[in-house]
């Protein structure tokens, strides 16, 4: 029977998964791109006057004819095989063996992953400065206690900067794709995959030492302005609220929450952090007054990491464009977004409706950096991505410095299995369309008609039936045995690792159970 689970939000995509899990289906070929405009005009026209079936369509909005947009170049869609006649084959799906009870030794190996490790080594390494400075073994931290505050979290926004990861990860396989033993190659995933944990603990610890200096400037309150107090307190609320607003359960389940709070508290942290620094380091203990000279203030240790903070959160903002998008919709779960230009392997693009507000990630698909497209799959899940269907923008929001995922360290191996499950196809299809080393497996419902005949096509006319699985669980009946199908996979492929993505409780049994046949995998994230 088909799945019983609801759908369950993809974090790593921002959008909706389909289905638990992917079958060998067969994918008639891909017909022209279908713009909104032609899709809401074929909607409108008789049935009788074409053989082939109307994509799926919403009602035609009320807007003028100058109100529709143009489209680009439809994609070529010759070269392509005629669809069988042949009916396809009555397919029943696998017995699906009941999930075994998983060890607490592997539960606890998954749990305390890299970025928990990251986490704690830069937690405990700070709470044991500061009992060194209490104690007075160490006196750096008690004299140079707004160095401690901005160094963590400055390494805190330098770590999440799209271009110094976007470098991180150049390094990494430029210079060990392939030839290191198998561990190092993992090992160095591992670590790109899960920066965010030295991000975390570096801005917690950032904020645990703003409090220490403000409440030293309070116990000091007689040798300390008024004012620097004062604009310490409000830098340490206002840095509090950014910090609380990125716990993974409201960035998770409220996004919109997480999107508004961290990056306006977050610039308007930076601001009165500049203020706290300048007043700060005018001020003279010694004698209790201010010292305006400028020099004085540029040999503080603190005034360079504001700086550089402030470099690494502009920087992004100045690559921000509104491109022209064409939008697809296939389905009334589905939108596809295509954008000029292509892109490589492994990427992921930040898309608005505005310039400053809420942007949501989604995974890149793209044939290859000469191409002239590159693909969004916008599942339909919250307001933004229901937006798309409901109301295709013709213009849109978007970084063009793009971020690197985990796909993105895909040419460490010599070969791969991509897994995954509905709208997850996003941060797949690309390094399995632009490496013939990657075999890709992807679980859904009726693929075809839920994605349409762009992302069918791409598929088809790239990847051989020899390093693909299609498993559609409405026509097979349900959802197969997915380890069983990972196995099979894993040994005659010969692959080295396994990339997931999926929902919650799809990724959770295909890594606990990769973890348990001892198979390298690396799958999608929720606590970043």
């Amino acid at each position: 029977m088909a799945s019983s689970h609801p759908p369950v939000h993809d974090p790593e995509q921002g959008v909706l998964s389909q289905e638990m899990y992917p079958l060998p289906i067969q994918i008639t070929p891909s017909k022209s791109w279908d713009s909104y405009t032609e899709t809401v005009n074929s909607a409108t026209e008789s049935s009788s006057t074409t053989s082939e079936p109307t994509p799926y369509a919403l009602p035609p909005p009320k807007l003028k004819a100058s109100d529709y947009r143009k489209t680009l170049p439809p994609i070529p869609s010759s070269g392509f095989a005629p669809p069988s006649a042949e009916p396809k084959p009555q397919l029943s799906p696998p017995p699906r063996k009941k999930l075994a009870k998983v060890s607490r030794w592997i539960r606890w190996q998954l749990w305390f992953n890299t970025y928990r490790k990251f986490f704690m080594v830069v937690i405990t390494f700070n709470v044991l400065s500061m009992i060194l400075a209490v104690t007075g073994v160490w006196d750096y931290p008690r004299r140079y206690t707004g160095a401690m505050v901005l160094g963590n979290l400055y390494t805190a926004i330098l770590i999440r900067n799209e271009m110094f990861g976007r470098f991180l990860y150049l390094v990494v396989t430029t210079c060990f794709a392939k030839w290191p033993p198998l561990k190092f190659r993992l090992a160095m995933t591992s670590t790109l995959q899960h920066l965010g944990g030295i991000h975390s603990g570096c801005a917690t610890s950032g904020f645990i030492w703003l409090i220490c200096r403000v409440v030293v400037i309070l116990v000091n309150h007689k040798q300390n302005h008024d004012s620097v107090l004062a604009v310490g307190v409000i830098t340490n609320v206002i840095v509090g609220i950014s910090v609380a607003s990125a716990f993974p359960w409201v960035r998770n389940t409220h996004h919109n929450i997480f999107e508004r709070h961290h990056r306006f508290m977050g610039w308007l942290g930076l601001i009165a952090t500049w203020i706290f620094v300048i007043l700060g380091d005018s001020y003279d203990l010694r004698t209790g007054t201010w010292n305006p000279d400028g020099l004085r203030i540029l040999r503080q240790q603190d005034f360079w990491f504001a700086v550089g903070m402030t470099v690494f959160i502009l920087i992004p903002w100045f690559t921000i464009r509104e491109v022209k998008v064409d939008v697809e919709i296939p389905s009334p779960k589905v939108a596809i977004l295509r954008l000029r230009r292509g892109m490589q392997q492994g990427l992921l693009a930040r898309i608005s409706r505005s310039s400053i507000m809420e942007y949501h990630a989604f995974g890149i698909i793209s044939e290859g950096k000469n191409a002239d497209y590159h693909y969004l799959i916008c599942g339909v899940q919250g307001d933004f991505t229901k937006s798309l269907v409901e109301d295709p923008p013709t213009r849109i929001w978007t970084r063009e410095l793009k971020f690197a995922g985990v796909s993105n360290s895909s040419t460490l191996y010599k070969r791969g299995i991509r897994v995954c499950t509905g709208t997850g196809l996003g941060a797949a299809l690309s390094t399995c369309l632009q490496d013939p080393n990657w075999y890709l497996i992807w679980i859904g419902s009726n693929q075809e008609k839920t994605f349409g005949p762009t992302i069918t096509g791409l598929i088809k006319r790239n990847i051989g039936p020899e390093r693909l699985t299609l498993w559609d669980s409405k026509e097979r009946g349900g959802r197969p045995d997915v380890m069983k199908l990972i196995r099979e996979v894993y040994h005659s492929w010969e692959a080295e690792v396994v990339f997931i993505t999926s929902n919650f409780q799809g990724n959770k049994e295909m890594m606990e159970g990769c973890k348990e046949a001892n198979i390298p995998a690396f799958g999608t994230l929720w606590d970043f």
